[in-house]
């Protein structure tokens, strides 16, 4: 018996050093120390998913989130929310009684992945769970309130993360924090965050090993309250994506822009800072909706959804910010991606077949952009000027200064441009194509080799 305890002793002392070694401690200094992975800042184009119960109403006034009608429905200032329930259901359908409706039975995860890689998004993040709590994985920890339980009785992450890894795209999961109507949230927080939120935030990692976690809903409580150094410590230290998982910054009321991993902006919100040089300025990620809502929301029409020239030129200038996309999507709830949210995704894939080039491992050039007209973003030695519409007969810049053996190329036509300097502006003779002739639409990218 004395040898056993001596044995567990030495154990324990293995243990202790182990930890005291280990890479990254439960701090923010620590934490912060951790870069993100060069594959996200590489990718620069990733496609958000909201779907859930709350998929079923599809619904809230314009402008709104059709994600929160579960909150929405209990806010005495949401008049409309209500009145359009009591009408489309009755006052006395509850917001649960959604769940058995929620069956996904269209959804074909091959299909969704096929689309993303046509899109050219190199990565992918699903809500696993929204504010409203229901899971879309088997969790032990939401019995009768995950997609296998109820509903579509189907491990929707699985499924999805098996058939977007396979096209060779990044797989990546949202989670809420909180949740809304939780007991043990409302009542018992350290009990809510030990046996309920941890426990799922491991078990994604550990059945998926997902390349990327992308929490919120932390606006309530500080990070301490959330355990979130306490969770990213294991994440980085002792779970199996240790080396290539991203993280964001939505890790405690106090966190967001300050702690964590990449900064996140959400329709342009909570910004990050204009008067930090592009240089210094700390990895980010804008998330917004193709429409005004992430969840799908069949009250908006054909006007409120961006065009495709006015997503791409989203792009272009967050990418030319040193920024990622991640464009969201509202599938239905029997599985279906919208058919305009399909056109669109598909639209930008067609612009990065021919321009990925000028967006893909790129890094932000010495300015970002001349006017709103031309936008630059840079890899190695060049640079590329992205007109956001067509130049017409000449491209006349003011940034680049060009060597006597510059080149100008535009991608998608093979043969190089002439150009010359005149008043300090570089001009670009550019080709006269017909409509059938351009190498692509909306915007149009031109390589400069050889300048400063």
């Amino acid at each position: 018996m004395t040898h056993l305890f001596a044995i567990l002793a030495i154990c324990a002392i293995l243990l202790a050093c182990a930890k005291a070694d280990a890479a990254y401690q439960p701090t923010w200094d620590s934490i912060d120390k951790r870069p993100t992975p060069q594959w996200f800042d590489d990718s620069k184009f990733g496609i958000f998913i909201h779907w859930g119960v709350y998929s079923v109403p599809a619904w809230s006034p314009k402008g709104m989130y059709a994600e929160w009608y579960w909150y929405w429905l209990n806010d005495p200032k949401q008049e409309a929310v209500r009145k359009f329930h009591a009408q489309a259901y009755g006052e006395k359908f509850q917001y649960q009684d959604f769940a058995p409706i929620f069956k996904a039975e269209l959804f074909n995860p091959d299909q969704w992945a096929d689309i993303f890689a046509r899109a050219g998004a190199k990565y992918i993040v699903l809500t696993s769970k929204h504010h409203e709590g229901f899971c879309l994985w088997p969790s032990a920890q939401s019995w009768n309130w995950n997609s296998v339980d109820i509903g579509p009785h189907r491990d929707l992450c699985g499924d999805l993360s098996k058939a977007v890894k396979a096209k060779g795209l990044k797989m990546g999961f949202y989670y809420s924090l909180y949740e809304w109507y939780n007991p043990d949230y409302r009542n018992d927080l350290p009990r809510y965050v030990d046996e309920h939120m941890i426990p799922q935030m491991k078990d994604l990692v550990m059945r998926y090993q997902p390349s990327l976690v992308w929490t919120d809903g932390e606006w309530e409580k500080q990070s301490a309250d959330w355990k979130s150094t306490e969770f990213l410590a294991w994440l980085f230290n002792e779970s199996p994506v240790k080396d290539e998982v991203a993280v964001n910054d939505r890790w405690g009321k106090e966190a967001r822009s300050v702690h964590g991993g990449f900064y996140t902006t959400e329709y342009g919100q909570v910004h990050l800072g204009s008067d930090l040089k592009l240089a210094e300025r700390h990895k980010w990620e804008e998330c917004r909706g193709i429409g005004a809502s992430f969840g799908y929301n069949r009250n908006e029409d054909f006007e409120d959804y961006q065009k495709p020239a006015d997503l791409i030129k989203m792009l272009v200038e967050i990418v030319s910010q040193g920024g990622n996309l991640l464009l969201d999507i509202g599938p239905t709830a029997d599985g279906r991606i919208p058919v305009i949210m399909q056109e669109r995704l598909l639209e930008m894939g067609d612009w990065l077949k021919v321009n990925g080039e000028a967006i893909y491992g790129t890094k932000p050039w010495r300015v970002s952009s001349e006017s709103d007209f031309t936008a630059y973003t840079s890899k190695g030695s060049d640079v590329y000027a992205i007109a956001l519409k067509w130049p017409g007969k000449e491209l006349v810049l003011a940034e680049p200064k060009p060597s006597k053996n510059a080149t100008v190329t535009m991608l998608g036509y093979s043969t190089p441009l002439k150009w010359h300097e005149k008043d300090g502006q570089l001009v670009i003779q550019v080709p006269q194509l017909s409509v059938d002739e351009l190498p692509c639409k909306y915007a149009y990218a031109f390589k400069l080799t050889g300048v400063q």
